[in-house]
Formats: C-alpha cells, structure tokens, sequence
C-alpha cells in the first residue's frame, strides 16, 4: 500500500484514543479548560454516568465569536505561541487537542459568551468530517453559518452527547453506570481539590452530589478536604508547610495510624495541577517507612509550587506525568519536609481525641472535640458527703499497703498532673500497659512498644552521629552481572565507599565486594548490591541500605526493649513517658502499631453515659 494522509476525522479519533478514555476523561480536560479560562464557578451535570451527558457550565472569560470554529481543530490554543513558551508552561492545557478529540466520538455543542459581547454564540460538532476539518483565521468567515445566536451568560458550556456513538467497539467497553460515575467522581474530587478559590457542583442523573462554595483560609480548607475526603480523613491530618529555594510545600499529611490498604486517599498538585508520579511516590515512602505497617499505604494532599520553568508537563498525552528538571533535589525536599514532620509529632501537638495515634473511626468513642457532649451536673452536698465517707474510707486501707517513697511519688505527681502532655504514672496494668493522668483525662501506653521507639531512635542517632562502620568480607562475595551493571558500579565507586561497601571490577562483567557494613555482614550481600545498582540505574542513588540498617537496628531494639509482665516502678514509668514525649515518631513503634492513646474526659462521660 502506498503512503497516503489520514483523513483528519479518523486522526483525530486516533488522537482521542490517547485523550478520551472514557467519560472521566472527558470531564477532566473540560474542567481543565475551565480553570485556564479563570473560572470562579464550575457546575458539572452528567447523566448515565456520562455516557450519554456530559454538561460543562464555566463562568470564565469565554471565547471570542470568530474563535469558536476554529476551537474545533487540531492543535488550535490561545495557551502557546512558539516552542519556548512549552518551557513555561503555566496552564493546565496547551496541546489543543481535547476538543476536537472529545467532537470526533462524540455530539458536541459549545455555547459561549465574552463578559463585554452583546450575545453568546453556540457550534456544533457532530462527530463527522464535517466541521472537524482544520480551520485557518481566513476561513472562519466561510464557517460562520455553523455559528448559531445563544442566550447564555458570560462564560462557556460545553455539553457532550452520545459518547462514543460513532465507534461501537469502544462504547461496548464502557464500564456500569456506577463504575464510570466513580471514575467520574474521582477526576472531580482531585481537581476540586487543586483550586480551593473555585465553587463546584457535580450533579448526577439530577441529583446534586457535591456543592463546594470558594474557601480561602485553611480553616475552610480543611473544611472541603472532609466534605470530600471524609470527616475521618481530615480529623487525622498534620498540617505540613516547608520552603527552600525555589520550591514550596504545603497542605496535609495523614497520621501514620490513619492508613490504608490502597492509594485512594493520596492526592499531589505540582502548580495546581494533579498528578501521579513515581518520584513523589518515592519520596513518600520513604519518609513513612519507620512508622507504617507493612502493605499500608499513608494518605496525604500536598501542594507543591515552584517555577514554570523547573517541571515539564509536556511529557504525557493526558497530562498525568511531570518531569522535574532537578529531580533528585525535588525528591530530597519532598522527603525531608513530610520525614520532619512525622518526627516533630509530640503528645502535645496532636489532639488525644483528633488521633491519639489511633484512627478514631474505628472506635466506638465519639471525636469529643466535634461533638462535645454534657457533662454531669454536681451531685448534691448530702450524697456527695456520703460518698468521700466511703472512699476515704477504703483510701486509707489501700494506701497503708503502698511503700512510703511511691506514696510520695503519688502525692507529688497529684500537684503536677498538668505539666506533661502524657501526664504522670498511676498504675501498670498485666505487666503490659501504663496508665497515666493527665490534665484532660486518661493515658494509655504500650510500655514495649513506647521502649522500642525510644531505643530504636537513640540507636538510629548514634549510627549517624559515628558514622557507617565498615568491615572486610574473610570471603570477598565475587558477583556476575551484564557490562552495563558492572561499568554503573565501577563509576560509582565512591558512592558505594560512602554506604560502607568496597567495590571493585575484575572483569567486564565480573565484580568482587571486599568490605561491607558492619551491621549488614550477614545479611545477603549479593542480592543486596543487585538491588543498589538496580536503584541506581533508575533513581539516581539508593535507599536500600539505609532501609536494611534500619531493619537491623529495629531488630536489636525490638530484642532490648522492656518485655512485657515486667513490673516497672511508679519513677521507672514517668521516666519513660518523659522520653516518649523527647523521642522522635514516639507514637509509633517501628513495626508502625501506636504506642499510646488517651481518652478525655468528655469521651469517658460517653463511655459511662454520664450526663444522659
């Protein structure tokens, strides 16, 4: 067959295979547009999922009569004029190919108004040749019988019909009604929470799903991440905020206790636009790898703002993707703000009732500080006076059983119950558990898991503080890899020095490790090295040591810590409860289970039922 030119209808369906996945995609980039065109309020309608509706109404700044034609070809945006504005791309679309991508599957009908032009003009596009052809600023005048008057207000809708009509193949893969509406729903949560300055509404087969009305403080921000997200998701968040040359971070960041078993709760937007990278994903881990459990996955929603000119977003067709043009130091700030962050956790900064460091919706216990509940009314004198009878009563026969030095233990704490956040040592409960008073009511620790935190940081901060010790293999481990593999560890020789390993090649495809960490010597050094080079040739550099120290060092602190059934001293106790509160991530344990929770006062009133 000879070569020959596409038609531009069948191009442009090829083109919408890459664009228009399915309704959800078609939401996406309308939105898009929506927020280029400095739309304050975005109302979205869809009806069966959106295979057979989807409305797009804007309050934006429109498009000019004689542009509407041409909105329809290939390639046609007012975003980029020359190859050096792809440099500083600073809206969410530039390719100019959604529309008539979106128009060749589809019934499209545009509708729009400039805020200063007397009438809203409306074109049609059918999902033919017709009216998909490219058009030139000289042959508008030619295409105008296509422009039909409209009464609309300033600002843009853009309404599909029939998605997909026209390619039975690809409407027959359509998913139900439910599971393209959340598909659809997720695409309209993620970019509502990229501009908190814009109202949305989502409505669905007529019924309204989500209102959000503009917010600007962070209060209100808060606000809309629960109406989104949940209430439990924004009851257990950090809020994080961190700035260093060039780059910005800011938003939320979950409790290590608040997981999950999925990445549905994890939202990130490079210059208010979301994306999925791999780097970020990276980034996180690791700064969440010392207080998670294995296989859950930490929930978050962050902002990170930097110049135009350091991301590119011309990487992927749907825009998911970004490449940062300095990756490894917008990785080492992303790790470092969300790692210090998760360290600087404190009992005094984080509510008892918000988290406890333990997710609240899945206790029976009330969040007290969103729904305070009634406290009971004073008791009468007469009654009141019966009762410190009794107690005084049975007081003095536990007391006389308590050693002189824990009474006054007892006696001294009473005074000072408010000075700490963990509060002061009242009893060890089984050998296992330590509870402790407060000033808002009662603590309750792990008294292993709090011992194996504290000891596992002070080990971790030693290592660094003296260094990574090295020691020689009696037996180098000779391993056997591709030339590529060999060459990459052979350049990186002083990078394998700096992690405690001494490399050397032998041959073209033949290397030999002579020395090694000292708390990795029995380890499976070859596997390990294998592992390096594989994160090298893809990241740069490698974290897989430090993470096997790590283990090792949680290990010898889970073996050194404080077993259970042993009895502890009044003393003994609030000395550890005075380095939980020192100790960085004390509300984990390095296995990521909470090493303390509390409960108010008002919560154990709802426990009782007091006051109903």
């Amino acid at each position: 067959m000879r070569i020959h030119l596409l038609p531009s209808q069948l191009s442009n369906q090829i083109a919408a295979g890459e664009v228009v996945e399915r309704p959800a995609s078609v939401i996406k980039e309308l939105l898009e547009n929506s927020l280029d065109a400095g739309a304050t309020s975005i109302a979205v309608e869809v009806m069966q999922g959106g295979a057979s509706l989807i409305r797009v109404r804007d309050n934006g700044h429109g498009i000019h009569r004689e542009d509407l034609a041409m909105a329809l070809s290939r390639h046609a945006t007012s975003k980029i004029t020359s190859a050096e504005d792809l440099d500083r791309i600073a809206t969410l679309g530039f390719r100019g190919e959604a529309l008539p991508s979106i128009a060749s599957v589809s019934k499209l009908m545009i509708t729009s108004r400039q805020s200063e032009a007397e009438a809203a003009w409306s074109i049609r596009g059918n999902g033919t040749d017709e009216g998909s052809e490219s058009i030139t600023p000289g042959e508008v005048s030619a295409r105008e019988g296509a422009l039909v008057p409209a009464a609309h207000q300033a600002g843009t809708t853009v309404e599909v019909r029939d998605l997909f009509f026209n390619i039975p193949a690809r409407r027959k893969f359509l998913r139900t009604e439910k599971t393209e509406f959340s598909h659809i729903e997720t695409v309209f949560r993620r970019i509502a929470l990229s501009r908190f300055e814009v109202a949305f509404t989502l409505t669905h087969n007529q019924r309204q799903i989500y209102q959000l009305k503009p917010v600007t403080d962070r209060a209100q921000q808060i606000t809309r991440v629960a109406d989104i997200c949940g209430q439990a998701f924004a009851s257990n968040l950090i809020e994080i905020e961190c700035e260093t040359t060039g780059l910005r971070l800011w938003g939320w960041i979950g409790l290590p206790t608040f997981s999950r078993s999925q990445t549905d709760l994890q939202f990130f937007f490079v210059n208010g636009r979301v994306i999925r990278d791999r780097l970020v994903g990276y980034a996180v881990r690791q700064a969440y790898q010392d207080v998670l459990f294995h296989g859950r996955h930490p929930v978050y929603a962050l902002y990170l703002e930097m110049s135009a000119e350091q991301v590119d977003v011309n990487v992927h067709p749907t825009k998911h993707e970004v490449r940062f043009r300095e990756s490894r130091a917008v990785r080492d700030f992303l790790f470092s703000a969300i790692n210090q962050s998760l360290a600087d956790i404190r009992p005094d900064s984080v509510s008892g009732a918000s988290a406890g460091l333990v997710a609240r919706e899945q206790s029976s216990v009330t969040n007290y500080a969103q729904s305070p509940g009634p406290r009971q009314a004073p008791i009468s004198l007469q009654v009141r006076e019966q009762m410190s009878n009794a107690y005084n009563t049975f007081f003095n026969l536990a007391r006389e059983n308590i050693p002189a030095g824990e009474q006054l233990a007892v006696a001294e704490q009473a005074a000072h119950v408010e000075s700490y956040p963990l509060g002061h040592a009242l009893a060890q409960l089984h050998g296992v558990y330590i509870l402790a008073e407060n000033e808002t009511g009662l603590v309750l620790v792990d008294m292993h898991a709090a011992h194996e935190r504290i000891t596992y940081e002070r080990m971790k901060e030693t290592l660094q503080q003296g260094g990574i010790k090295t020691q020689p293999l009696l037996v180098p481990v000779s391993l056997t890899m591709s030339r590529q593999e060999a060459a990459l560890a052979e350049e990186r020789q002083e990078y394998f020095a700096e992690l405690g390993f001494e490399i050397q090649r032998l041959s073209p495809e033949t290397l030999v490790v002579r020395s090694v960490p000292t708390l990795l010597c029995e380890s499976d050094i070859e596997s390990l090295v294998r592992d390096v080079i594989a994160d090298i040739s893809t990241e740069g550099d490698s974290a897989r040591v430090g993470e096997r120290m790590n283990e090792v060092l949680a290990t010898m602190a889970c073996h050194g810590a404080v077993r259970a059934n042993r009895k502890l001293t009044l003393p003994e106790m609030n000395a550890l409860l005075r380095d939980m509160e020192k100790t960085e991530r004390g509300g984990q344990c390095n296995h990521g289970r909470p090493t303390w929770i509390s409960y108010s006062m008002d919560e154990l009133d709802k426990l009782f039922l007091r006051g109903q």
